[in-house]
């Protein structure tokens, strides 16, 4: 596996479903539209010459500027990025893969967005996506389980966005 060759291997298989990477940057990635995941993932872990068989984590970064000045000089718009850290336990090599999402499904606020689960692509996607649902608010499509992991299932929001307002009190319990 080598820098662009790599990349334009992975265009050649996939054309727009891959939609971009950063091979400069010191975890290289690679950026996969969110229909085409499952796919990438998929031929990322079966082929003999990547055998990206372990999935180190799954998580999500929520890019909102919450100061008007700043978000106002921000050069790209709200969203979120899902992040995946694949490891190859035979070749010894690592890759990121991010999928760019809508922070709300069709721009409604409250609405979900959604991205396929591959926790049938490696089983530990399980426990990842749940706490990425619980804690950022990205619905898996398909998964086995999917409710939350660290909140308690009444929970309102979901407290890793930039926008989360933490309630005054929970079940009668006062906070702050």
């Amino acid at each position: 596996m080598s820098g662009q060759s790599f990349v334009d291997q992975l265009k050649q298989k996939f054309g727009a479903k891959i939609a971009g990477a950063n091979l400069e940057n010191i975890d290289p990635w690679v950026e996969v539209a969110a229909d085409g995941i499952v796919e990438v993932s998929q031929y990322l872990r079966d082929e003999p010459s990547l055998a990206f068989d372990y999935l180190n984590s799954v998580t999500a970064v929520d890019y909102l500027h919450t100061d008007e000045k700043k978000a106002a000089k921000a050069t790209w718009q709200p969203h979120l990025e899902v992040v995946y850290h694949l490891f190859s336990m035979k070749h010894k090599h690592s890759l990121v893969l991010k999928v760019i999402l809508p922070r709300w499904q069709d721009d409604e606020p409250g609405k979900l967005p959604e991205l396929a689960s591959v926790a049938g692509v490696w089983s530990t996607a399980d426990w990842h996506e749940r706490e990425v649902y619980d804690l950022l608010g990205v619905c898996f499509k398909d998964h086995p389980n999917l409710r939350r992991i660290l909140c308690p299932e009444d929970w309102v929001g979901h407290p890793l966005r930039k926008d989360y307002e933490m309630p005054l009190e929970y079940h009668g319990i006062r906070g702050r």
